[in-house]
């Protein structure tokens, strides 16, 4: 009997190691997977500052605002149920330094609420007032924005298309600035830079704020200044129409539809112009479901169009790209995944936090990771105080100081959003189909506003918001039970997660609607 028991007791133990082994070995693949990014994400900053030092002065070329040769230019403003801000983009677009005879503005509207009548009565406006302006009306949806882009193209009278989400306030040189680009017949797209009219709203559209300014400065620029593939951000932009179609069209067959067309036009040698410092206002959302809803759309299509593109780069653009544009290009597609790989990492870290011992390894191992979260800081930094685009003198303590409280409370948030976003991303490399959910929008430009009893505003609380609470808890606990036993290699990680979770759980609960 008591060789029976001391067998089962080795078994035992023998699983546990194995075990601990194996939980080991997916952490350290994990954390390998967003250190590379990281990695990657740096040689982006390194090509940045290589060319804000060689040219620390930028200036863009505008055409006059009452020359009539200028060209011809369709401005397209899809939309769905933006009752909110329908209005506003159409006067913003209206007020354009540009020859009225020499732009067309097409409203794509598939609307189910007051947006379609909104809509048709500031068309009758600017009718009156001269302006070539149309509404086109869908009552299927069919395609979703994408659906309504190709739809359009028929009704559009020029060479060249502008497109804006309804949530933008275009400056008023936006079409003299970025127009004159398209005399490169090499260029295909002009991308310019969001910024946020409503980014001190709250802490959670600073935070917002800070990790778009990496995104829209550090990431596009990099890639631009290193002669990179990057994307069409949906909006904020314009397309030479021809480029369009030999691409391919607007395909909804993902949710990143921008992303999708323009890697499939730069394959095909076409280049998009990035005009780092022609910044396009646009409004950040104010509660936590609508960001939830955004972020994911962005990695659930950015994961349906890794399993779309990766084929193009290396088969199509084998010739055509070189090999260093191939690897960010697939960085760039592969980096939704990091989400997936950071909540991997979180949920292995837990077992193996009270393995160690048993194991005989020691933790400081675990080191190597604190490299992607320098790349991270330093990028961030970069995006958001030093950017040669945003700093025109020395920033001040405060603003230093500010910085790394937003960031030091971004990066448990961020880690807070894993398991939404894991979700987005294993389906969309499963290839599972869903509807558009676009991010409603309220018309927050000032910070008494309110949306509590607005409409849009999600009235359900989500299994995934219930999920987020109890991961919260799990990690709290994961924490306590790590300082009673002494087992504190992963307290810090713990902490920002159960910090992460909770603070996802509760602005979700939150910011549901107040009937």
């Amino acid at each position: 009997m008591f060789g029976i028991h001391s067998l089962f007791e080795a078994l035992r133990y023998q699983l546990f190691v194995d075990f601990g082994y194996l939980m080991l070995f997916i952490y350290f693949l994990a954390m390998t997977a967003v250190t590379v990014y990281c990695v990657l994400q740096f040689h982006l900053l390194y090509l940045y500052k290589k060319y804000h030092k060689a040219n620390p002065t930028i200036t863009y070329r505008k055409y006059d605002a009452d020359d009539e040769s200028v060209p011809f230019v369709t401005v397209q403003l899809p939309m769905f149920n933006e009752m909110y801000v329908a209005e506003r983009i159409i006067d913003c677009v209206a007020a354009q330094e540009y020859p009225k005879s020499r732009f067309q503005i097409q409203i794509l509207d598939d609307s189910t609420d007051e947006t379609v009548d909104i809509v048709a009565q500031k068309v009758i406006e600017y009718k009156a007032k001269g302006f070539d302006i149309v509404h086109l009306h869908r009552v299927n949806r069919q395609g979703y924005k994408a659906g309504a882009l190709q739809d359009a193209m028929p009704h559009v009278k020029s060479d060249f298309i502008a497109i804006f989400d309804a949530d933008f306030t275009p400056r008023v040189d936006f079409l003299r600035t970025t127009m004159p680009y398209f005399e490169d017949e090499k260029v295909g797209i002009v991308q310019t830079r969001w910024e946020h009219i409503n980014k001190d709203y709250s802490l959670l559209t600073r935070l917002q704020a800070l990790q778009l300014n990496v995104h829209f400065t550090v990431e596009q620029a990099g890639r631009s200044y290193g002669n990179l593939l990057l994307q069409f951000n949906g909006t904020a932009g314009l397309w030479r129409k021809k480029v369009i179609n030999e691409a391919g069209g607007w395909q909804s067959d993902t949710l990143t539809e921008d992303l999708d067309l323009s890697f499939r036009a730069q394959i095909l040698g076409y280049k998009i112009q990035y005009l780092e410092k022609l910044e396009s206002p646009a409004e950040l959302p104010v509660e936590m479901n609508g960001l939830k809803t955004q972020q994911f759309r962005w990695n659930k299509g950015g994961a349906q169009n890794a399993r779309k593109l990766f084929h193009l780069i290396w088969t199509e653009g084998a010739n055509k790209l070189t090999w260093i544009q191939k690897m960010h290009a697939t960085s760039q597609l592969l980096a939704y995944g990091v989400f997936l790989w950071v909540f991997i990492a979180a949920i292995s870290s837990i077992p193996l936090a009270f393995a160690f011992r048993e194991l005989g390894i020691s933790t400081h191992f675990l080191s190597f990771s604190i490299l992607g979260l320098f790349s991270v800081a330093g990028i961030s930094y970069t995006a958001n105080i030093t950017a040669a685009l945003n700093r025109e003198v020395p920033a001040t303590t405060w603003e230093k100081l500010r910085f790394f409280g937003l960031f030091i409370t971004f990066m448990p948030i961020s880690l807070g959003l894993s398991l939404y976003n894991a979700i987005a991303v294993i389906e969309g490399y499963m290839g599972k189909a869903s509807s558009f959910v676009r991010t409603p929008k309220y018309g927050i430009d000032k910070n008494q506003n309110t949306f509590k009893k607005a409409s849009y505003v999600a009235k359900k609380i989500s299994w995934i918001t219930i999920a987020e609470g109890i991961m919260a808890l799990v990690f709290l606990s994961a924490v306590i039970l790590g300082y009673r036993t002494d087992n504190t290699a992963f307290v810090l990680f713990h902490s920002m997660l159960a910090f992460g979770f909770g603070t996802i759980f509760f602005y979700s609960v939150k910011h549901l609607s107040v009937d």
